[in-house]
């Protein structure tokens, strides 16, 4: 589930132990299943410690529901969901019953449906604002979390509301335990839960909004530069791959200039510090490459390819070029991020980041909400499925190339209607029949640019700007017959691909890319 940007994620995986123990009463210890050392937590203040190790990241402004389970006479954490808070208190209800509701039923599909549950409130206080403020203004949420779980017989344990280094319980009057003042959040890092969870190797990353900064659009000077290189490039790379005889030329010279980059990046000099990283791969990357890249990459057979290079020895500097483009998607180019964030989701999720994959995949779909794969990976990511099937899916792909360095096939262009999009197929289903065209994303469709700037709000305020429109000249991306528009990379080999993520999604057999059972 997601509010656009704003993640959530539910996972079997990754548990950290403990009991819930509201107002003073005590419950069985719940504990990771199969872990040697295991961690009993039993008071508020360790259940609120214990919060950014069950996500892996310090959340803000957000509602976390934890589920609990029973298993062999001790209590465990299950899975984990996450939404941000809404602005607006008539909402709340909705986002509690979705979260609640995703949760649950999520659990359910695993066989492991939540017998209790822990529901944390986190936002910190708005100036001139107390956090006892803030807690008691978002009380009514935390009250319709409680009946949300209520009607479906998995009672809330304990609710904690977290603000401004103090946390509160709802469900505690005890003024010994939980004083009205709140009480202070330990150190980070200083806690019992802190030391063992670094001793299994679990890290705990800053919040969202570091994360998603990786990830952002540049907002310097270089914007400016890397927006006319855009303009520039635009108006030749995006005419030939709109041309059935130049869109392999354009996919081979991508690929190569990707494979380059990617080479730099391996042999760059390592740094100290995420911002220091992020800087060295910017400085590595000219204005005109990443333009290159970026619009090659808009073709969905070019971007499948590049999604090979999801393990091993490419996966680490794909991902880092991945983000380095996706800062690069500046100004009106903002849609064309979807592509970039979807391979840097895809890449994070195959070697087991989870949480950097749901929120790449989540900003996919803010900069573009038809992107289909970015909307099947960002599902299966969030129900804890296996990439693997995925992954078999591009193996059999390459090897039908006969390796990485396999022609692409130009395929049929396609034509269709204005503000069509991808097709959500039948689960790793043939891509055609007979009798029957698949429509397939343009480069840079303008009607669909339109319309996905009158729904901007819902993408939580990530603005998608209009392509530019050079003097006496179409919009980049657009080649218009008539009434219609020419669509690029309509082939039946990426067709499968979106119905190998539509498989991994449902969980069902089919055939694609050579006749692999998945």
């Amino acid at each position: 589930m997601t509010n656009h940007s704003e993640t959530t994620g539910s996972s079997e995986n990754g548990d950290v132990p403990g009991p819930a123990t509201p107002g003073g009463t005590a419950h069985p210890p719940y504990g990771t299943p199969g872990d040697e050392h295991q961690i009993t937590l039993r008071t508020p203040a360790e259940l609120a410690d214990a919060l950014p190790y069950l996500l892996g990241y310090r959340p803000e402004d957000s509602i976390v529901l934890a589920a609990l389970r029973d298993r062999d006479g001790r209590g465990r954490f299950g899975g984990r969901a996450r939404l941000g808070i809404p602005a607006n208190a008539d909402d709340w209800a909705g986002a509690a019953g979705q979260l609640v509701h995703g949760l649950v039923t999520g659990s359910e599909r695993r066989g492991a449906r939540p017998e209790r549950m822990v529901a944390y409130l986190c936002q910190e206080p708005a100036r001139g604002e107390t956090g006892r403020e803030v807690m008691e203004r978002l009380r009514p949420l935390a009250q319709k979390l409680r009946v949300e779980c209520g009607a479906l017989d998995v009672p809330v344990v304990e609710a904690l509301c977290v603000s401004a280094g103090r946390f509160w319980s709802y469900c505690c009057d005890d003024a010994v335990c939980c004083p009205a003042e709140g009480t202070l959040m330990g150190l980070p890092g200083t806690s019992v839960l802190a030391a063992a969870a670094t001793y299994a190797g679990i890290q705990v990353r800053g919040s969202l909004s570091e994360l998603r900064a990786r990830l952002l659009p540049m907002e310097n000077a270089a914007a400016h530069e890397q927006e006319a290189a855009l303009d520039a490039v635009a108006m030749t790379v995006v005419s030939r791959i709109l041309d059935g005889t130049g869109r392999s030329d354009v996919a081979e010279e991508t690929l190569d200039l990707a494979q380059r980059a990617m080479r730099r990046l391996t042999e760059a000099p390592p740094v100290s510090g995420v911002p220091a990283e992020d800087l060295r791969d910017d400085q590595l990357l000219g204005h005109d490459e990443a333009a290159a890249l970026i619009l090659g990459l808009q073709d969905r057979t070019t971007r499948d390819r590049a999604a090979e290079w999801m393990e091993g020895d490419e996966a680490r500097p794909a991902l880092r070029l991945w983000r380095a483009l996706a800062r690069r998607c500046v100004g009106p180019y903002g849609e064309h991020a979807a592509a970039p964030l979807t391979l840097a989701g895809w890449v994070a999720w195959s070697t087991g980041d989870e949480l950097e994959a749901r929120e790449a995949l989540a900003m996919a779909l803010g900069a573009d909400p038809d992107y289909l794969f970015a909307r099947l990976l960002h599902q299966a990511c969030n129900e804890g499925l296996d990439p693997e099937s995925v992954r078999r899916c591009l193996r059999t792909e390459r090897g039908d190339r006969g390796g990485p360095g396999g022609g692409v096939s130009d395929g049929e262009e396609q034509v269709g209607a204005p503000g069509q999009s991808e097709p959500a197929g039948d689960s790793c289903a043939p891509p055609t029949s007979p009798g029957r065209r698949r429509r397939t994303r343009s480069v840079a469709s303008a009607d669909g640019v339109r319309r996905r700037a009158r729904t901007q709000d819902r993408a939580s305020g990530a603005k998608i700007g209009r392509p530019r429109t050079p003097a006496g000249g179409e919009r980049p991306g657009v080649a218009r017959t008539g009434r219609t528009r020419s669509r690029a990379s309509g082939t039946a080999a990426t067709d499968r691909m979106d119905a190998c993520a539509e498989g991994a999604v449902r969980g069902e057999p089919g055939t694609e890319g050579g006749g692999e059972r998945l």
